[in-house]
């Protein structure tokens, strides 16, 4: 089952916290994209309102979570992860 996954921005990560960690997030992005694992993953549009992902199944979103440095650093404050019913697929 699909599922997805919902990052906070912890209230006092700026964005030159991020961009310093960004590379080795994105390293850890390419391992799952490259698995085929991730179907979509980004920010929301307005700057520090955090971002969401969706993977194919629920473990490879817990592996992600695990090992993401912006998590691990602490630039994420809230991690939700939902399994969900996708009515088109």
């Amino acid at each position: 089952m699909k599922t997805v996954v919902l990052y906070e921005t912890a209230p006092d990560t700026t964005m030159e916290k991020m961009m310093e960690i960004f590379p080795a997030h994105q390293a850890n992005e390419e391992i799952f994209v490259k698995a085929g694992k991730i179907l979509g993953i980004g920010p929301f549009a307005i700057p520090g309102e955090g971002a969401m992902a969706i993977f194919t199944d629920r473990e490879s979103a817990e592996e992600f979570v695990k090992g993401d440095p912006f998590v691990t650093t602490g630039l994420v404050s809230k991690v939700i992860i939902k399994e969900w019913h996708d009515e088109l697929m």
